[in-house]
């Protein structure tokens, strides 16, 4: 039976492997940052269906804790990526 958890564990996993290919398989730097957050994101799904504990019974707090604080990480890790990637394609038009 399908139930709400493992619709969605396993999309979450299929957003993952997306954003892992994406991030491997392209070349520009920009594809590869987006990749890298789609991943990111499939993993926050992941940690929210692992968190759902039954019927009636509330959610474990700690993968939610979790994924609060990897959100935090993930946007201030994009803006430095951008930052380092707006610098870098700037240099290259310098040279």
């Amino acid at each position: 039976m399908l139930t709400a958890q493992w619709l969605y564990g396993m999309s979450g996993c299929l957003i993952a492997a997306l954003g892992l290919r994406t991030a491997l398989l392209h070349a520009c730097l920009l594809h590869r940052l987006i990749g890298i957050n789609l991943t990111g994101a499939g993993v926050f799904m992941v940690l929210i269906a692992v968190a759902y504990r039954g019927a009636g019974m509330p959610p474990d707090p700690v993968p939610h804790a979790l994924v609060l604080t990897g959100i935090v990480v993930a946007v201030s890790a994009t803006a430095l990526a951008l930052a380092l990637a707006r610098r870098l394609t700037a240099e290259q038009i310098n040279d």
